[in-house]
């Protein structure tokens, strides 16, 4: 039986910052997709997978992402990267949340450095976003970042639940996989209405429709 459902943030409750990070590719006149193959080269270790343990300072972050940029013959300003992951409110996500909560316990797992900074979403503040959980875990705060495993444990034991007992949305098939692996449900958000039909499948509470 479902008794809480874990959302993330960027890509779930907040548009893609990989469309920003597209928009920002094509406006640069480089090819779409650098941005994302930095990050994944060494990612267990590279500038974006410190900053997000809280290992690193953005100031520090920007430095070395330019550099490891650089060493593949791309230039990039790392503040603009950074500024891509402001993204805008889905309003049908906070409906979701406002539903699930009436029936289960919620968390918020994300992988951040900044906790509570109203600059991430314009339609609402971060702030404001996190009343909707009973749990948020931020990597920037507890050392550890999805897709490692640890990750997914601080949240199980924070919200006081096994793996089967949780449905867990997130953007992307590498932060899925660890958590589908423990047991969880696992709803990978592309368009998001698909994700709430799918989400209300699982659940077996209606969401969109009204009470």
């Amino acid at each position: 039986m479902i008794s809480a459902v874990f959302f993330d943030f960027g890509g779930v409750i907040l548009s893609s910052p990989f469309e920003a990070f597209e928009r920002y590719e094509r406006r640069i006149g480089i090819d779409v997709g650098t941005i994302r193959s930095i990050n994944a080269s060494n990612p267990d270790d590279n500038a974006w997978a410190r900053l997000e343990r809280g290992e690193t300072d953005v100031a520090t972050f920007v430095g070395e992402f330019e550099t490891e940029a650089s060493a593949l013959g791309i230039e990039l300003d790392g503040t603009e990267v950074i500024g891509c992951l402001q993204g805008e409110v889905r309003p049908e996500m906070i409906t979701a949340l406002a539903k699930c909560r009436k029936h289960f316990a919620t968390a918020l797992l994300t992988n951040n450095f900044v906790s509570g900074n109203p600059e991430w979403a314009s339609g609402g503040t971060f702030g404001e976003i996190l009343g909707y959980f009973d749990a948020v875990i931020e990597s920037s705060v507890v050392g550890c970042r999805k897709p490692e495993p640890d990750f997914y444990r601080v949240a199980l034991e924070r919200v006081g639940v096994s793996p089967d007992q949780v449905v867990f949305l997130d953007d992307l098939g590498i932060n899925l996989r660890p958590a589908r692996e423990m047991g969880m449900t696992t709803i990978k958000v592309c368009d998001p209405f698909e994700a709430i039909a799918e989400l209300e499948r699982v659940t077996g509470i209606s969401i969109l429709s009204p009470d």
